[in-house]
């Protein structure tokens, strides 16, 4: 046999070899699960999304609306097709910045109201920028928004990418609570002159409620609901309590879960368990301080925390009134179990899934929905197996 013949057939073997050793050594992700109280498998309903921040969902099984943080909003239908949604307002697409929360009422029909969030650059200084909340008019069936308007602008613009926050809730009152970070400026999410490290809240269309806290103090900005916060990326209501339940990215350590009161200084950076990156010094010599509030509970390491969900549905009769946390840092699903406000029992779930979840959400059909915060971004629906 010709030596260039030899050649050629050995490494031709050498790579039918590493092949076949390759594909006998890649296993794909885990989507079958067993939790300590049933067994569950995940179900993409779609994917290829390009790192998807908010999901809501149409009633009258008319799909899902998603938001992928470069600025494109997406309508998916049960099938799993992708519909761009147009005219959304460009947006701040830089490190944490983007697209990112969404909200549509229960009672939403073709044309109505809906509401989002996104990091939007301020427009004489293209390097600053901050959170702002919208409303507009949804045209599903022409796949548009319409009469888009802001109706609430974090005061002031910084620039940075960092700590955008942001969530939505719609209270059973009908104001809507908004969070905000505090930009990467920690000191200043202790100065409600401006809105750095917030929940806000204001009525749908941008007016103030009458019975905010701080309407009436010339100090502190009046849409001011609570203060003292991080970055909050994690916002629900109790359906048991009517209270409002949020969670925050600590640094390292110190993630936090607050339930809301109004008026309440939530103590970042004065009051803390996290301590500085990469050095590990405190930040705050406290973790607690009288007129603050402490979180009732804190991860130390940091999860990462971001959506958080309350599921009431009857698929999984064993989690009903469990609190579900998606981590992005440790990457896995969090089930928590509550008595009297407090968190009795933990259990971290999809781990072996090993992919970043960016919201958690109680769907209409009684399942769990979430995405991950991935280049191909999926929509997920937890199913019993």
């Amino acid at each position: 046999m010709y030596p260039m013949r030899r050649l050629f057939l050995a490494l031709s073997l050498a790579v039918l070899i590493a092949g076949i050793w390759t594909a006998s050594a890649y296993k794909p992700p885990t989507r079958s699960f067993q939790s300590e109280k049933v067994a569950f498998r995940l179900e993409t309903v779609a994917k290829n999304l390009d790192h998807p921040w908010g999901l809501a969902f149409l009633p009258r099984k008319s799909g899902f609306i998603v938001t992928e943080r470069r600025g494109r909003l997406v309508h998916i239908a049960l099938d799993g097709q992708k519909t761009e949604i147009r005219n959304v307002p460009a947006v701040f697409a830089e490190n944490q910045g983007g697209l990112l929360d969404i909200l549509v009422p229960s009672d939403f029909k073709d044309g109505d109201w809906i509401y989002f969030t996104a990091a939007i650059a301020d427009p004489q200084h293209p390097d600053s920028a901050g959170t702002e909340a919208f409303r507009a008019r949804l045209y599903v069936s022409q796949a548009r928004l319409d009469k888009v308007e802001s109706v609430f602008k974090q005061k002031p613009k910084i620039e940075s990418g960092h700590h955008f926050g942001s969530r939505l809730v719609l209270a059973p009152d009908n104001t809507l609570y908004i969070t905000a970070g505090e930009r990467g400026e920690q000191d200043q999410a202790q100065n409600p002159a401006n809105h750095q490290g917030v929940v806000a809240r204001i009525n749908p269309d941008g007016s103030l409620p009458e019975d905010n806290p701080y309407l009436n103090d010339p100090k502190i900005l009046p849409e001011i609901f609570s203060y003292g916060h991080r970055n909050p990326q994690g916002l629900a209501l109790n359906p048991d309590t009517g209270q409002i339940w949020e969670v925050e990215h600590g640094p390292q350590g110190g993630d936090e879960i607050n339930i809301l009161k109004t008026g309440a200084n939530y103590g970042w950076p004065a009051v803390t368990f996290g301590r500085n990156y990469v050095i590990g010094t405190k930040i705050s010599e406290y973790t607690h301080l009288d007129g603050m509030e402490d979180p009732i509970w804190q991860w130390t390491p940091s999860i990462a925390p971001s959506g958080m969900a309350f599921y009431t549905g009857n698929v999984f009769p064993e989690w009903r009134d469990n609190l579900f946390v998606g981590a992005l840092a440790h990457r896995h699903l969090e089930r928590m179990e509550i008595e009297d406000n407090k968190i009795v029992h933990r259990e971290i779930l999809m781990q072996e899934f090993g992919k970043r979840i960016r919201d958690v959400r109680n769907g209409p059909d009684g399942t769990l929905y979430l995405l991950t915060d991935e280049d191909d971004g999926e929509l997920l629906r937890l199913k019993p197996l």
